[in-house]
């Protein structure tokens, strides 16, 4: 890899735009209920991951399902592509109704060395502003990987080590993640990798133990959470993937106020008990 190729893409940067229809905020609600929390403007937290998104032709697609690399993303050789956490700010709510544009800046590139092979992360910056300025600063986080390291690039190989205790949790809740609910987040969030549809590519060939459930999906879920949970959606919120949620039928949500009575820790879990994603919510 060369990497001094690949950190010539840092800066690029790209708008896009998109409006919150009521078409679209009700498939959100109708994808993801009951597990969603009612804001004072109607739009629950995670729903940003909906708008504007990546919208190419067919031709234009690599064979994972995502567009292919080159046009905004680096051109890293490594075929594997996946979300593996971010952090978010909350300056104001969005709105059904508002004009969103979302401006993306590729802010660091990053070679490291992982037990199955290499992996290269890539840091993204949005801003997200709204009708009435400024609604989200969000940091996003890539990790490109070979086939063999698909299963443990986001952090502990699925099919390897003891499933991890859970900590104690003060709240816990169990989410159905059957096929079509992510066949239905898939088409909200307009996100065509196959490994969140496809159960034979899945498998076959990212070497999952069955289809996957999406990154932000997780991180939607604990952020809606966390909102119920205090009675209003945080001010920051942060989650690292740590190990794939694949072939399960439901996943674990829990919650624990840490000892600033201002934050709660929250994490993900699978039926075997294995932490797939940490989360911090702070308000």
């Amino acid at each position: 890899m060369d990497l001094a190729e690949q950190k010539s893409w840092i800066g690029c940067t790209r708008v896009a735009t998109d409006t919150v229809t009521p078409r679209l905020l009700r498939s959100f609600e109708a994808a993801l209920n009951p597990h969603l929390a009612v804001g004072e403007t109607g739009v629950p937290p995670g729903f940003h991951w909906c708008l504007a998104p990546d919208i190419v032709e067919h031709a234009k697609l690599g064979d994972d399902g995502h567009p292919a690399k080159g046009k905004f993303l680096p051109l890293i050789p490594l075929p594997r592509r996946m979300w593996a956490g971010g952090s978010l700010v909350f300056h104001s709510q969005i709105r059904e109704g508002d004009s969103i544009e979302r401006r993306s800046t590729i802010a660091a590139i990053e070679e490291k060395q992982g037990r199955t092979g290499p992996l290269c992360f890539v840091t993204v910056r949005h801003e997200i502003g709204a009708s009435r300025g400024a609604a989200i600063e969000e940091v996003q986080s890539i990790v490109y990987c070979s086939p063999e390291s698909a299963g443990s690039a986001g952090g502990s190989n699925e099919k390897s080590g003891t499933p991890e205790p859970a900590p104690v949790a003060d709240h816990v809740r169990e989410v159905s993640v059957d096929p079509v609910v992510l066949f239905r987040y898939s088409a909200v969030t307009f996100n065509e990798h196959r490994i969140h549809y496809d159960a034979p590519y899945a498998i076959e060939t990212e070497h999952y133990s069955g289809l996957v459930v999406h990154g932000p999906l997780q991180a939607t879920y604990l952020l809606n959470f966390a909102a119920t949970l205090a009675g209003n959606p945080p001010a920051r919120f942060s989650f690292r993937g740590l190990a794939p949620a694949a072939g399960v039928g439901s996943i674990v949500l829990y919650a624990a106020r840490k000892s600033s009575e201002h934050a709660i820790e929250l994490w993900v879990a699978d039926a075997q008990r294995r932490i797939t994603m940490s989360g911090e919510a702070a308000w």
